[in-house]
């Protein structure tokens, strides 16, 4: 077996073991390319149909191009789709102006867990990877938040080979992450190797291209001529450059994923 199938064995088997393991689930699809493949997978361990509702927490500031893209995928894959808002904190004038960090705690954060109690989900189903940015490398696997959706990052049971927690008391709220141990160019070489449509705002326009996704105004571009899934995944193979490297939040405070994600976030 190549390391792509291996990797793709992994995470079916990971969102198999969380269908008979845990109680009512849904995945996040955030319209990046890892929750993208993510769908893909979902699809793919349970035989064209996935069991668990996709979900969007749209913050209202999401680039207008990943709205249409959404809609339209959600439509032509017939996909049980919920899309939710802090719609209270829109209400008030929450946004960027307010502090990414305030604003993203009030519109992503605030609002999954909102979306969480509304729906009676019990955990989440979620295309992190350890590589991405610093907090995501101390996850497990099947990792556990508290009543209050508190993650206690230091305090973890190992995942030893291959063998996962998966006996949680309820009313506890578990976030399985079955992209784990992919990192960026597993992505994009899976990708091409499977034709999963991507937005193509991953692709090169005028000397630029967004890496990574997520709302208008905290996130940016960054210089390359990549116009194809081949031509990145070339690029990514030289580049020294952070994935995250466009995201304004990141650079507002240096533990600003850390703070979130302990709190909630995604």
């Amino acid at each position: 077996m190549n390391h792509l199938s291996a990797l793709e064995a992994q995470s079916v088997y990971i969102l198999r073991e969380a269908y008979s393991n845990l109680g009512k689930l849904g995945l996040l699809w955030s319209i990046g390319k890892d929750s993208t493949v993510l769908l893909w997978l979902a699809k793919k361990a349970f035989f064209g149909h996935s069991p668990f509702p996709f979900i969007h927490v749209d913050t209202s500031y999401k680039i207008p191009e990943m709205i249409a893209y959404r809609d339209r995928v959600a439509r032509e894959l017939g996909l049980d789709l919920i899309v939710h808002r802090n719609e209270a904190a829109l209400a008030d004038g929450m946004g960027p102006d307010r502090g990414r960090l305030v604003c993203c705690r009030s519109l992503k954060t605030d609002a999954l867990a909102d979306m969480t109690r509304k729906y009676g989900f019990e955990g989440l189903i979620v295309g992190v990877r350890r590589d991405e940015e610093g907090s995501r490398s101390k996850e497990r696997v099947f990792s556990e938040r508290n009543e209050e959706d508190r993650w206690d990052y230091a305090n973890q049971p190992p995942e030893l080979w291959g063998q996962f927690k998966t006996d949680f008391p309820k009313g506890r709220h578990i976030r399985v992450h079955p992209l784990l141990e992919w990192n960026e160019i597993d992505v994009w070489r899976y990708i091409e190797r499977e034709g999963i449509p991507v937005i193509d705002l991953y692709f090169s326009r005028g000397g630029e291209r967004y890496r990574s996704l997520g709302c208008a105004p905290c996130t940016g571009r960054v210089a390359s001529l990549a116009s194809t899934v081949p031509e990145i995944v070339e690029e990514l193979a030289t580049t020294g450059e952070s994935e995250r490297a466009g995201r304004a939040q990141d650079r507002e405070d240096a533990y600003a994923m850390q703070k979130l994600r302990k709190d909630g976030y995604m």
